[in-house]
């Protein structure tokens, strides 16, 4: 490894393959295991948990402790290699071939960036999966490094808060372990190819909103045919532009409170796009809002393993370096403790737990409040002291119950055309009735509370 390699290492903080050590010490061996019994890495000693480099030596003796660390596991590990490279030194832990392994102390395996001991249900879990080779490690073969976007890799940098200069695409894909020096993976297209779908046609989520409670009358719909973030970050839009708010105003704080925690649907949304199953083609993530319900399913039903009783239980994954991405920019809990959260959530809304069950897909359905959907905050028309028109009244009503509703939505709500909602629109800012928070894509409308 070259010093601006363990540089980048460094700065893009511990992770699925990295691990900071301040010190040895024989628990170390706990690392080599886990890292053996998962997709390999990197110790790092003479590094802080806050990635500030405090210095370690390697000297001969030191040497010879790590390597009989190794040896006494069961199958013995071999560590790939030990080097100081300036203050720091550096273990190699190939991925191994004999899973599983253990140490006098366990076994243990890597979730993201926490070295976890296994239950002896796990153990056997990951021996079963042994032989597997995850469609997302294998190699694209038809992906050149021109079809690689420099910007996605800045946006991922910006999101999980890692300051970096100058960018090397095959670098930072290479020490994610998306890459290899024989292509690109599969998890790598999926994050940062500009035209991911080119190369792996199944990479999508559709977005659809229906009228009423079947699947017959759609009132929008958006496929989303992007790289992995951006299909994240669109699912949510759509899901806080169809979903009822209302604001709730204590002191100076003012927080919009959906009708569905975002929490628990940001979890959902997020472990949809990491366990789904993308070597199945012809598929897609859905994400439906129907009058009554919210549906959220991916392709691959549950992992070998897991089953309804287990959620919250076990941690089984399908695809490990997604879920370090993700883990990096900090939308999903680095310890798996994701059925947690929404179960905590949907009770602190004194809501039921979303109904989970799974054949060739995985669906998790909430349940909406009744009537959810005709609450409007205040009745805040009855304010209104300028004499409005039946439209317009209509209009202030579906915006204060759906601050993000779009133009095409409130066509349909108050049954007239676009270009007369945007007419009417017009005229309520004059009045000064109403006002656009933030820009076009990404923004909300603000009734004024007279």
């Amino acid at each position: 490894m070259k010093p601006d390699e363990l540089k980048l290492l460094i700065s893009e903080g511990e992770g699925l393959r990295v691990e900071f050590k301040e010190k040895y010490t024989s628990r170390i061996a706990e690392d080599i295991v886990a890292f053996s019994n998962t997709k390999g890495g990197h110790i790092l000693l003479g590094v802080n948990d806050h990635g500030i480099i405090t210095g370690e030596m390697l000297t001969n003796k030191l040497r010879g402790e790590i390597t009989v660390l190794a040896r006494n596991c069961e199958p013995h590990i071999g560590v790939r290699k030990i080097s100081q490279i300036d203050k720091i030194i550096v273990i190699e832990v190939a991925e191994g071939d004999e899973k599983p392994y253990s140490c006098s102390s366990g076994y243990f395996r890597r979730l993201d960036a926490v070295t976890q001991k296994m239950t002896q249900k796990e153990v056997g879990l990951l021996f079963r999966n042994a032989v597997t080779f995850p469609y997302e490690d294998r190699i694209q073969g038809n992906v050149s490094w021109n079809d690689i976007s420099e910007e996605k890799i800045k946006i991922f940098f910006k999101e999980a808060g890692i300051a970096i200069g100058k960018i090397n695409s095959q670098d930072v894909l290479t020490s994610l372990n998306l890459a290899t020096k024989n292509g690109i993976k599969t998890a790598g297209v999926l994050f940062f190819a500009r035209d991911p779908r080119r190369h792996i046609p199944q990479c999508e989520t559709i977005l659809v909103s229906f009228k009423g409670t079947s699947r017959v009358d759609m009132l929008d719909r958006k496929d989303v045919q992007d790289d992995l973030w951006t299909q994240y970050q669109e699912a949510m839009i759509f899901l806080k532009r169809h979903l009822s708010v209302r604001t709730e105003i204590k002191g100076l704080d003012r927080n919009d409170l959906y009708e569905i925690p975002l929490e628990a649907l940001r979890e959902v949304v997020a472990n949809a796009i990491i366990h789904r199953d993308y070597s199945i083609r012809g598929t897609s993530i859905m994400v439906e809002i129907h009058e009554d319900r919210v549906i959220i399913k991916n392709p691959g039903g549950f992992p070998i393993g897991m089953s309804q009783d287990k959620l919250g239980v076990l941690s089984v994954r399908r695809n490990e370096l997604i879920a370090d991405i993700f883990a990096r920019m900090h939308r999903v809990e680095r310890i798996g403790s994701g059925f947690k959260r929404i179960r905590e959530s949907m009770e602190a809304a004194g809501l039921p737990f979303p109904r989970v069950s799974s054949d060739s897909f995985f669906f998790i359905e909430f349940q909406r409040p009744k009537q959810a959907g005709k609450i409007v905050p205040e009745k805040v028309t009855e304010k209104v002291p300028e004499k409005v028109t039946d439209n317009q009244r209509k209009i202030i009503e579906a915006m204060a119950t759906n601050p993000h509703i779009t133009v095409a939505d409130l066509s349909k709500i108050v049954d007239i055309s676009e270009r007369k909602i945007k007419d009417n629109i017009s005229k309520l800012k004059e009045k000064g009735l109403l006002r656009r928070i933030g820009p076009d894509k990404g923004g909300h409308w603000e009734v004024v509370k007279l």
